[in-house]
This record gives C-alpha cells, structure tokens and sequence, in this order.
C-alpha cells in the first residue's frame, strides 16, 4: 500500500495601506501599472524601507500559529533573474523568518490534525504576467505588496486535511484581520508538493511540486489526481520524476519542467535595510491584539457553554458572527435563547438582505433585550422573533414596538383562565367531543383559539396547562 505525503507552501497578500518597501499604494485593481513607484520598478538609487504595519501583521500571524517568534527584524536577498522581478532579486527573509517551529491544530471529520509550521517569513511579491500566444506582458501593481509565505512540514496526508488546513489558515487571516484572503483576487494561493511512498518505506518518495494554486477546489484536484498518478506509475514500475506540474480544466496535471537540483539563490543579508531589535513590550502588545480563533472558539462553546456540535461550528465559523453572538451574551442574556436567536433570525435575516452582521440594525444590545423578555416570560419566544423581524424592517428599537402595540405576554392564571372559559363557551362542540369522546386533539384546537383571541400575547404553556385542567373539570361536572 502506498500512501501519500503532503507540504504546502501558502502565500498570503497582506492588508496594508501601502506596499512593504514602497509607498505605492496597496489596492488592487484591474488597470495595469498604475500603483507603482521607482522602488517597485527597481530603478537604479532606489532605497527601500519596511513597512511596519506588515512587519506587525507578519508577527502577529506568526504568534497565532504558535510560532518561535526573532528578536529582531532582519531582511535578505533572493537572488534570481525572472521577467517579474525588476530588481533581478527579490527582499525576503531567510537569516530570521518572523516565525519558526509552529502548528496549526484543525479538525478533519471529526478528529483533531496538527499541521505542523516550518516557518512564516515576510517577503514582497512580484509582478505578474499575463502570457498570450506571441508575446506576454507584466503587470507591476503586485509588484512589492507585502506578502507572507507559510511553508508546512511534509504532514499532510490527503486533500481532506489539505483543504480544512487551507481553510482554517484563511480563517486564521481573517479572524486577525491581516487580509481579505480572497483568492479570486490572488491574495491567497499555494504551491502544493507531493510524494508518495510505501507504508514500510523509511525515506520520502519523489516530490512534485504543484506551484501557484489559487482555488481551493483545484488545490483539491491536483492532490487526488496527483497520488492516483504518482502511485499507479509506481505500481507499474515507473519512477515519479522530480518536477514542476500544472493543474488543467480538465482536472489532470501536466509537467512543465523537471527539477532535478535546487536553485542557488546566493542569499545574503539586505544591505539597505538595518536590523531591527524587537522588545518584549512589542511583542506584549501585540500578542493582546490576537483574538480567540476559530478553533478555541468552537471547543469553548462545546465545552464552556454546552452548544451542539452544530451550533457551535455556526456561531465560531466567521469571527463578526461569532463577535455578535458573545456581545449580546456579555449583557448577561440567556445562552440557549441566544443561540436560538442568532442561528435562526440573525443569520437568515442577513443572508436575505445580503448584509454583513456588522451592518444589521439590530444591535447585540438590542437583541439582548428582546431575549431577556422572552426569559423572563414577558413576551413569547413567536412574538420575540417577530418583533425582531419588525424592527429590522421598519428600523425601530424594539422596545418601542412592545410598547406601542402592547405585547406583553399573559402569564396571569386567572385572566388566562377567563380566556380560555370564554373560547370553550364559544366552541361547545369541541368541549363535547373531549367530555364524550375523549378526543385530545382538541388541546390544539383550543390552543389556537386562546393564542388568537389574546394576540398571541397569552403563554402557552400555561394556557395549556389551564385548558387540560379546565377541560377536565367540565367532564367531571357533567358526569355527575
């Protein structure tokens, strides 16, 4: 049997006003060669200065992935020669990457994966080429935007882990609010390498490299199509050939280039930039700015707050909804009427305007109030979700509402009991048919009348409590 070994090496643009050396702007957009300056250029006396809200991001990153973090900043050289990069080297970091020796913990059907971090090093990105039939032309927009590169061990085992790993990362980006991620933009893509290798063999097989992989799903393709081939030309007695390939439409991978020795980039230190010595108070700061993530979340509401397995991935999924959803309970509401609230209402409501969380009306503070009412017997669970409905659509605080149409649920025995004489007086035949037939269904039935003759405002569980009580009182006398 043959089994398959798995690295990645994600890239990730990252979110900041300006490039990582340059002062060109950090945007993206369509019209080429607009957000450029000499230094992306690499024009000669050109000299280039870090951008320390990347530097910030870059670390903070690190420290989520639980990283050995450098005691200063140092930059170096990529020396190589390639039609998208104008300098003919690229500024990275090799001598001290922001983060080495890291893990990211995810869950794959169920069951817990550690992926673990090689290392997370700060670099610029290169130009980008668009390639026709005679000619290609390059764009430098991309061209120095600060980017991180996250390179995994040789730990993954399958697509499945693949994926969730990418995912999670992403999750991880944007949970620190370092990037968007967004990989239609090319914000996020990742070289992929694969071997594969008997279960008894001690030694990796040959690797593939997969390189610049924007969509998940051909991430996916690549990986599935890639162990099928590597493992039947091993079984065949063929030898995998160590190579760059591409992944096609089709769904099937396709050599470009074989690589049979590394590439002597001949780095050196970045002689244009200084070292720079980080603090403890630094890194103090900076390690108060990381929020929980979507993992420690999602074992917190499990754990802490006895959710579902399901509610629990719903609420830790996306940190805006997550942010809400712990707002509202920090006002001390009821956690099991929240989670109600939030997963059915909140969220359905959003999806139907086609709104972020952040942009609703109704606040957690507000939402609050409508679930400590509900709590407290005040109003209906039914009437606090239309009430909510009714000020998200007509943009009122929703204590006004309550006020303006009197809502208040009836919870008083002896008003509900008169209601409910009132709604047996008035539907003799449904009284008969429990006294003579013993018919049940007609708890239901009375139910419905009681609910409507009040507004909706009667409890019904108490209601029915009364109806049960009543109905038999009534059998009872009769009988007699």
């Amino acid at each position: 049997m043959y089994k398959a070994v798995i690295g990645l090496e994600v890239h990730c643009e990252l979110d900041t006003n300006s490039k990582n050396f340059s002062a060109s702007p950090n945007t993206f957009t369509e019209i080429p060669n607009i957000n450029v300056s000499t230094v992306d250029l690499g024009l000669p006396g050109i000299l280039p200065y870090p951008n320390k809200e990347a530097v910030k991001k870059a670390l903070k990153t690190a420290m989520a992935l639980h990283c050995t973090n450098p005691d200063e900043v140092v930059f170096d050289r990529k020396n190589y020669f390639y039609p998208d990069l104008p300098k003919g080297y690229q500024i990275t970091q090799v001598t001290k990457p922001m983060g080495i020796n890291g893990y990211l913990d995810i869950l794959v059907n169920g069951e817990k994966k550690r992926v673990l971090i090689h290392q997370l090093h700060l670099e610029e990105d290169t130009a980008s080429l668009d390639h026709f039939n005679n000619y290609s032309l390059i764009d430098y927009n991309r061209s120095g935007i600060p980017l991180i590169e996250i390179v995994t061990e040789p730990c993954i085992e399958n697509a499945d882990q693949a994926i969730t790993f990418l995912e999670d990362l992403r999750d991880v980006f944007l949970f620190l609010g370092v990037s968007e991620a967004r990989s239609n933009y090319g914000q996020m893509r990742c070289d992929v390498n694969i071997s594969v290798m008997k279960d008894t063999d001690k030694e990796l097989g040959t690797k593939v490299e997969m390189k610049n992989i924007n969509a998940f799903t051909n991430v996916r393709a690549a990986i599935e199509y890639e162990i099928k081939r590597q493992t039947e030309l091993l079984e065949s007695g063929g030898k995998v050939v160590q190579e760059t390939r591409r992944i096609a439409e089709d769904g099937k991978t396709y050599s470009m280039r074989e690589k049979v020795d590394a590439v002597d980039y001949k780095y050196f230190v970045e002689p244009n930039i200084p070292p720079v010595k980080l603090s403890d108070e630094f890194y103090q700061k900076l390690r108060e700015e990381i929020p929980e993530l979507k993992l420690e979340r999602y074992e917190k509401y499990i754990n802490e707050y006895h959710l579902s397995e399901y509610d629990s991935g719903v609420l830790s999924s996306k940190k805006d909804i997550s942010d809400y959803f712990e707002e509202v309970l920090s006002y001390g509401s009821d956690i099991e009427l929240t989670v109600n609230f939030v997963t059915s209402a909140i969220l359905s409501t959003i999806k139907k305007l086609e709104i972020d969380i952040k942009d609703l009306f109704i606040t957690p503070k507000m939402l609050s109030g409508i679930v400590d009412k509900v709590k407290n017997k005040d109003i209906s669970l039914d009437h606090g979700k239309k009430i909510l409905y009714q000020a998200i659509e007509q943009k009122i605080d929703p204590n006004e509402i309550i006020k303006k149409q009197n809502l208040r649920q009836i919870n008083d025995k002896d008003q509900l009991l008169n209601l409910i004489c009132e709604v047996m007086d008035e539907n003799k035949e449904q009284v008969r048919q429990y006294i003579e037939e013993g018919n049940t269904y007609v708890y239901n039935f009375f139910i419905g009348k009681v609910m409507q003759k009040s507004n909706r405002q009667a409890n019904p569980n108490v209601s029915l409590e009364i109806i049960k009580e009543e109905l038999e009182r009534r059998k009872e006398s009769e009988n007699k």
